[in-house]
């Protein structure tokens, strides 16, 4: 292993099935979700449906990434006297560049916001991670160097991410390209909306400890719409760089959980990657994607993906002690991080 593990010790969500991380993944793992109709139509004349957060109000835009990220931060934060708050670094994931109507403000404007639904300062090592459904696993990578023994060493990071699909403008380019599921569309995503946080710190050496040993990015050139014939080289090349990092191999690996959303494109890519990576026959290898109950969450993917496997550990019902999760953008990027529970070997 090459860099210093960290580990995730507390966690928030807010889904549409659930506005604290223990209902959020009591749903995703009895398989409920909760799609409704939006207020949108898409060109067949039917109502696009999405995975909604319901909110006491009904803020839209950057006020309600706002409030849905200040409600993970306070549940992932519940037991840190507020006090302290303004000595943790916030790395704050939102959308990429790249996406369709992304909102105006996520760069200048979505942090102050956080910061003052909370009442809070938080230190001025923060920073705002706009990589997509990779930024969980770009700010896993910061948060390690961070994290890093030093003359004064950071000893918590608190990671948060927040993001919707759901305006016109984001919607209208999906519905376009034939990318949401729909009663004619059976290829495609639910579209939705979350926020997560991750409060990361060293390693305590507890049983149920979610610990993240590695993490690897790499580029996909065949991605979703380039017309290239896809051989996963990007995701299998993220993937045995985490594993690298970890010093295991795919077999000693127990199951995955990914940011999938419904597209067989990413489907495949994952059956691929694992075919040029496992060596050993394994009899199972479950494949897990909140998304199956949460929608297409987009930045928010990497915060559900994480904060599942850390309740499955805590909750006894993991499908053993060690992970791979691995997320991917439209544009190409890809990430993968090796988990393991507590200190096992």
């Amino acid at each position: 292993m090459t860099a210093a593990p960290i580990a995730i010790q507390r966690t928030g969500l807010v889904t549409s099935v659930g506005l604290t991380a223990a209902e959020s993944c009591a749903a995703f793992r009895a398989k409920i979700s909760n799609p409704t109709e939006t207020r949108f139509i898409d060109s067949s004349g039917e109502w696009i449906m999405a995975h909604q957060v319901a909110l006491e109000q009904p803020w839209r835009g950057l006020a309600k990434l706002a409030k849905m990220a200040a409600l993970a931060i306070e549940e992932a934060l519940q037991d840190i006297p507020r006090a302290e708050w303004d000595t943790l670094p916030l790395l704050l994931c939102v959308a990429e560049a790249e996406r369709p109507g992304r909102a105006v403000g996520l760069d200048d404007q979505l942090f102050a916001l956080v910061q003052k639904e909370l009442g809070v300062r938080f230190a001025p090592a923060s920073a705002v991670v706009p990589h997509g459904r990779v930024a969980v696993a770009v700010a896993m990578a910061m948060a390690r160097s961070m994290l890093a023994p030093s003359p004064s060493p950071t000893k918590r990071v608190l990671v948060a991410a927040t993001d919707s699909l759901l305006s016109w403008p984001t919607l209208s380019r999906y519905e376009s390209g034939d990318r949401l599921l729909t009663a004619r569309n059976s290829n495609g995503f639910v579209p939705g909306e979350a926020a997560g946080a991750l409060l990361l710190g060293q390693p305590t050496g507890e049983t149920d400890e979610l610990v993240c040993t590695g993490v690897g990015f790499a580029k996909e050139a065949a991605h979703l719409d380039s017309g290239e014939p896809l051989r996963a080289d990007g995701l299998s090349q993220a993937i045995k760089l985490s594993l690298q990092e970890a010093g295991w191999q795919m077999h000693d690996l127990d199951f995955r959980i990914t940011d999938i959303s419904g597209e067989q494109y990413y489907f495949k890519e994952a059956a691929l990657a694992l075919s040029r990576i496992l060596r050993v026959r394994k009899a199972e290898f479950d494949l897990w994607h909140p998304a199956e109950s949460a929608g297409e969450t987009g930045a928010a993917a990497g915060a559900l993906v994480l904060a599942t496997a850390q309740m499955a550990c805590r909750k006894g019902y993991s499908a053993g002690s060690h992970i791979l999760a691995h997320m991917a953008n439209d544009a190409g990027q890809r990430s993968a991080m090796v988990l393991r529970q507590g200190a096992a070997a």
